[in-house]
């Protein structure tokens, strides 16, 4: 019999292009060889060109898939992303609350790249009151660490302060993604017994136009890591370098900013010659 995958549940919205959101998410948990369950929050007209039409889903709703979900499976960590709106945050809150999944990866997503705001006023406040300390890592980038914070980040001396002042405001740890930065530079930081831990990644930046969804591929990854029982560090070299990998082999996709291409460990798989018969001689 098969070995079971470790299940990584994904809460997100729906990105019709595949770039990000649900779907996305879901390409990349397979392609870490988990098992990948989906709750989504939000409906999106959009696509390469960018964000048109943002729709929540019905919070009601959303609290209900997340309890079926837990009721069916194990479910080894806990991916978050695009919440759209207040009560959905709250849900997603109080689903977090009461059955206290072991892993928890929050991607704080205020506005697309594109400019399109994705979590409204009181979403915000829900994520700073409640969701930073339910989480086990979040995965903001220097813009939404600046906005989180309210504070300058430019650079890794800002990204240091920066994550500083999130732990103050409950969070675990942290991984402030540098990837818009003129140096791909991401900084871990996390509590420990002798007080906060930091390690920075760096890495040659890609200059692609496929990097559509790469914060939805980063923290998804993560998760996958951590049901996989890896540690924060490791997590987080191993997320970084799929991501890369992923931009590199991206295909040009689009009329705007292309997706990654989430599924390249495929292409890199031997294909299994088909079997083929020899006609025997008749005699």
């Amino acid at each position: 019999m098969a070995e079971t995958p470790p299940v990584v549940l994904t809460i997100a919205g729906f990105d019709p292009s595949s770039g990000a959101g649900i779907t996305a998410d879901i390409k990349t948990i397979a392609a870490h060889g988990c098992y990948g369950v989906s709750c989504i929050t939000a409906l999106t007209v959009q696509s390469t060109a960018g964000v048109r039409t943002v729709e929540p889903c019905n919070p009601k709703l959303v609290a209900e898939t997340l309890r079926e979900l837990w009721a069916d499976l194990e479910i080894r960590a806990v991916h978050l992303g695009m919440l759209g709106s207040g009560q959905i945050a709250e849900a997603v809150a109080s689903f977090l609350e009461e059955y206290k999944p072991a892993n928890v990866v929050l991607d704080p997503i205020l506005r697309s790249s594109s400019g399109a705001e994705l979590l409204d006023a009181s979403g915000r406040q829900v994520l700073v009151e409640r969701l930073l300390r339910l989480a086990t890592v979040i995965t903001p980038n220097v813009e939404e660490a600046a906005v989180l914070t309210q504070l300058p980040v430019t650079n890794l001396a800002e990204m240091r302060v920066a994550a500083g002042r999130l732990h103050e405001m409950g969070a675990e740890s942290v991984v402030v993604t540098g990837g818009h930065l003129d140096k791909a530079i991401d900084l871990l930081t996390f509590k420990t017994r002798r007080g906060i831990e930091q390690e920075v990644f760096k890495s040659e930046k890609r200059r692609s136009n496929s990097t559509h969804g790469t914060g939805c591929a980063f923290a998804s990854a993560m998760a996958c890591h951590l049901a996989l029982e890896r540690g924060l560090p490791e997590a987080v070299l191993l997320a970084k370098a799929y991501v890369t990998a992923a931009i590199t082999r991206a295909q040009p996709l689009g009329k705007g900013v292309g997706p990654l291409h989430h599924l390249y460990r495929l292409d890199q798989q031997r294909r299994v010659p088909v079997a083929s018969a020899e006609p025997e001689a008749v005699h």
